[in-house]
């Protein structure tokens, strides 16, 4: 892909230029120098790749919203440089970067390390809630916050310009950057692909983590067919600096087994040639009509599943999935049908559509909703305006002008409405 497409990564190498290169992925809110602490005794191996994610560390800030887009950034990356083949090591988002690359191109990764990592980061409300607060308030509240997620209290008091240097990286991000990356994890969920890596893996946690701890790693190493557990003891969230020298003896030990005995005299991993597929001598058995026609007969009902599955994926992404997942649960024989309805329909048919993007479509749904005075659905469509992207003072403006056009009385119980809901939204968690 072109450069315009995938915008080249801020990077660092460090180590010997004939070396096997190996990588290193950061967490959401840090930096490349979350691993300063490593590379001194990495680089006796390897020659050493380090990046920052946009809008990090002085990084140029272009949004990634997905982590397939951060890996692919990453791949774009190396492309130009002229790595092919690699080890990677990541921590927490870091990590599913290096979870995306040994699924999407598995020939491209000779080893993995997943560190903090989880097949799914919390829950997708979590991290758009999250979005929400920095949209309002920008970073200050979550870098104030954050030595709490990433040491152990012991550690934070007795570092205090680690934990200093933690809430400069994370104040000095660029917020659109930040969003668009609590937006990758929200989306964010391998676990029904975890079968499906292939490489020699290290799944490695601290003991204290509470944002990814030991029952995330253990889910990871139950599923990855290659894949062994190392926890830390006395570690938190960000394991490479609470405890360096365990974290570096890990891998030294992980990437040493799992990956350099396989490289020839010429630093160049050997693959084994793939084997080869049997050819068929006989034309495969026809297929039944009969297994046939029920498909073809039936394109009303695929059409009809399809716009659900859209629905249900947008209706989620939009309103959270605990609302979601309430309003399903409420359903009966009676109202099933109608939550069908609403999810092939308004979901599936209207908010999918491409002509409106969603903060545009939020505005018509306030405005709607104050005409028709239902501040039940009020509630919660403004909840949905704070995810896709519309501030609290742009909330303010589309009810100022409801009150022209729909009613003071309307628009006045509105008010009342929207503002609980924006200080709830908004307030961040201490």
């Amino acid at each position: 892909m072109s450069e315009t497409t995938n915008p080249a990564l801020q990077y660092r190498f460090d180590g010997p230029d004939d070396a096997p290169v190996l990588i290193l992925g950061p967490s959401l809110g840090t930096t490349w120098h979350m691993w300063d602490r490593q590379v001194p005794e990495l680089i006796k191996q390897w020659r050493v790749f380090r990046f920052d994610l946009p809008g990090h560390g002085g990084a140029p800030a272009h949004p990634a919203d997905s982590v397939g887009d951060l890996a692919a950034r990453l791949l774009a990356t190396l492309d130009g440089l002229g790595v092919q083949r690699f080890g990677y090591a990541g921590c927490a988002l870091g990590g599913a970067i290096g979870a995306e690359l040994a699924l999407r191109h598995p020939d491209r990764l000779a080893s993995l390390a997943l560190i903090a990592a989880s097949p799914r980061f919390g829950s997708a409300d979590e991290f758009r809630q999250r979005g929400v607060i920095v949209r309002t308030n920008g970073l200050d509240p979550i870098a104030r916050t954050s030595p709490e997620r990433w040491f152990t209290g012991g550690f934070a008091a007795a570092q205090p310009a680690i934990t200093e240097w933690a809430v400069q990286m994370v104040r000095t991000t660029d917020p659109g950057c930040y969003i668009a990356a609590c937006e990758a994890l929200a989306t964010f969920d391998m676990r029904a692909d975890l079968a499906r890596i292939g490489v020699p893996t290290l799944v490695l946690v601290g003991s204290d983590d509470q944002v990814t701890g030991p029952a995330e790693a253990r889910t990871l190493v139950a599923g990855i067919p290659d894949a062994r557990l190392a926890v830390v003891p006395g570690a938190s969230h960000l394991v490479p600096v609470e405890q360096p020298a365990a974290v570096t003896d890990l891998l030294v030990r992980h990437f040493s087994t799992a990956w350099l005995p396989g490289f020839d005299a010429t630093g160049t991993m050997a693959i084994p040639p793939a084997p080869v597929k049997p050819v068929l001598t006989a034309a495969p058995p026809a297929v039944p009509v009969a297994e046939i026609a029920p498909a073809a007969a039936q394109p009303e009902h695929a059409a009809r599943q399809d716009a659900y599955d859209t629905g249900i994926k947008v209706r989620r992404e939009v309103l959270g999935d605990a609302h979601v997942d309430r309003a399903l649960a409420s359903a009966d024989e009676f109202s099933g049908d109608f939550q069908e309805f609403i999810t092939r329909y308004a979901w599936g048919e209207i908010w999918s559509r491409p002509g409106l993007d969603r903060r545009s479509r939020s505005c018509v749904t306030l405005t709607a909703l104050v005409a028709g005075g239902h501040t039940d659905e009020l509630a919660f469509h403004t909840r949905a305006a704070l995810r896709n992207g519309l501030t609290p003072v742009e909330i303010k403006e589309v009810l100022l002008q409801a009150a022209v056009y729909c009613g003071v009385p309307a628009a006045h119980s509105a008010f009342k409405v929207a503002q609980q809901v924006i200080r709830e939204e908004t307030t961040p968690q201490e």
